[in-house]
């Protein structure tokens, strides 16, 4: 049984305080081909779509498609800010290793 991704409570209270709910989005979560280490996050806000997994608290969501969700099994999504920035991150324990960025990744 594969096991969805999770969001953190600091996550969703990121999303609140930016009012995606409200514009009708919710925080897309994907993974695509490319990047230093070969597959990459995609991370925006967008509208949710048919066949979208769809994670809500908070009054908010965040969606993962059907394609990505293989590689997002059992994740953490989260929101981290430190001294260089504010940025969601992605704890995934499928990648075997990552790049320095944070985006990048290898299974």
């Amino acid at each position: 049984m594969n096991l969805p991704p999770k969001v953190t409570d600091r996550a969703f209270a990121r999303l609140a305080e930016i009012g995606a709910a409200k514009d009708g989005h919710a925080l897309r979560v994907a993974v695509e081909g490319g990047g230093c280490s070969g597959f990459q996050y995609d991370i925006k806000l967008d509208a949710p779509e048919d066949g979208d997994l769809v994670l809500e608290g908070q009054g908010q969501k965040v969606v993962v498609d059907e394609v990505s969700l293989p590689f997002l099994e059992n994740a953490v999504i989260d929101f981290t800010e430190e001294l260089i920035g504010a940025r969601f991150t992605i704890e995934n324990p499928n990648a075997a290793s990552s790049c320095g960025c944070g985006t990048s990744f290898a299974m």
